[in-house]
């Protein structure tokens, strides 16, 4: 019995040392690590900070032109070469390029009424060839046709068959229309002989175009008559500036439609395409002419400048804020938009 003492106590004074070891620490490894709450917290923190300081950034986005006095495009200027302006006060440009390589967002508008009966053929062909050339694999574009209705006959696509074929099964409507309003049916009941051309325009900005990113263009085929839109020219104007998208209008049509009395739509045409910072190129019926439009048309979106600039009037309260951009030798032609509406984003 007396010679099992000592191994007892032995053992007892070795299980006495090894705790107080193992305790000090395990309460370092509980001081160490924090327990699942306290991670939750320490992670959640780093997002609430965000939050603290997160905060919108007004920018406009300015995409134009640079033409000299015989209407040629100029290349290779600078952001020092320009000087922008927001309702006559000077503003800092923050962004430039001066090769766009955004995608572009195309509105094909062609007018289907009775007027355009004998160029209708010519529009769809030089149309096709147009697409064909001008959209890349990031492009897109929809197809619209209005007269007494107003049809979306191809919606966004790149696929240039799909647009041919939306382009080739449009047909002169001169009977009685009147769907219901928006997109596929006209938005009102019309005379026969009705060109909703101001509520077509106004459809493809605020339904289609406005909440695109990008370049974004209208090409609209008229003569730049309206008969019974239920809008006026300034709400497509209004419209399409709150879209961000230039307007171009091909001015087509057969003088002898009109008996000799000829037509007057032109100079609203010309108020659409001047604020929002394309342009009127009028080719009465003439085919060559329609592609050197095209031409034209082509170049100027793909030579596009871009200048980017945070208002310093920097309420977003919806008013309307008007733009110059001016370059500095001040012998260039700037083709750009007038303005814009200060409205907050979505």
């Amino acid at each position: 019995m007396s010679s099992k003492r000592p191994y007892q106590l032995c053992t007892i004074i070795c299980l006495v040392l090894s705790c107080c070891i193992w305790l000090p620490a395990q309460s370092q490894d509980q001081h160490a690590q924090p327990s699942s709450q306290d991670q939750q917290s320490q992670q959640q923190q780093p997002d609430d900070n965000l939050q603290t300081f997160k905060a919108q950034v007004n920018v406009v986005n300015l995409f134009f032109n640079v033409k000299d006095k015989h209407g040629m495009l100029i290349p290779g200027l600078t952001k020092d070469d320009f000087q922008v302006f927001e309702d006559g006060k000077p503003q800092t440009i923050k962004y430039f390029s001066a090769e766009s390589h955004e995608p572009l967002t195309l509105g094909i508008m062609i007018d289907t009424s009775a007027s355009q009966t004998r160029v209708l053929d010519i529009e769809q062909q030089a149309c096709a060839e147009f697409l064909h050339q001008v959209l890349n694999s990031k492009d897109l574009a929809f197809v619209i046709n209005f007269d007494v209705d107003v049809d979306l006959d191809q919606d966004f696509t790149n696929n240039i068959r799909d647009l041919t074929r939306a382009l080739n099964k449009m047909q002169i409507n001169a009977g009685m229309g009147g769907g219901p309003p928006g997109l596929g049916g006209g938005p009102i009941p019309t005379t026969p002989r009705g060109t909703l051309l101001y509520d077509a325009i106004y459809l493809g900005a605020d339904e289609k175009l406005k909440n695109e990113v990008g370049r974004k263009a209208m090409i609209i085929f008229t003569d730049g008559e309206d008969q019974g839109s239920r809008l006026r020219v300034q709400d497509a104007i209004e419209a399409a500036q709150k879209a961000d998208t230039i307007c171009y209008v091909i001015l087509i049509a057969d003088r002898g439609f009109y008996g000799g009395f000829g037509y007057t739509g032109d100079s609203d045409m010309q108020k659409l395409a001047q604020a929002t910072g394309g342009r009127v190129i009028e080719v009465g019926n003439k085919q060559d002419k329609l592609r050197q439009a095209f031409d034209q048309i082509q170049n100027e979106l793909r030579s596009q400048y871009n200048i980017g600039y945070s208002p310093t009037n920097a309420k977003l309260d919806g008013s309307y804020r008007k733009i110059q951009v001016k370059a500095k030798t001040g012998d260039e032609k700037i083709q750009a938009r007038q303005g814009y509406y200060a409205m907050a984003k979505d």
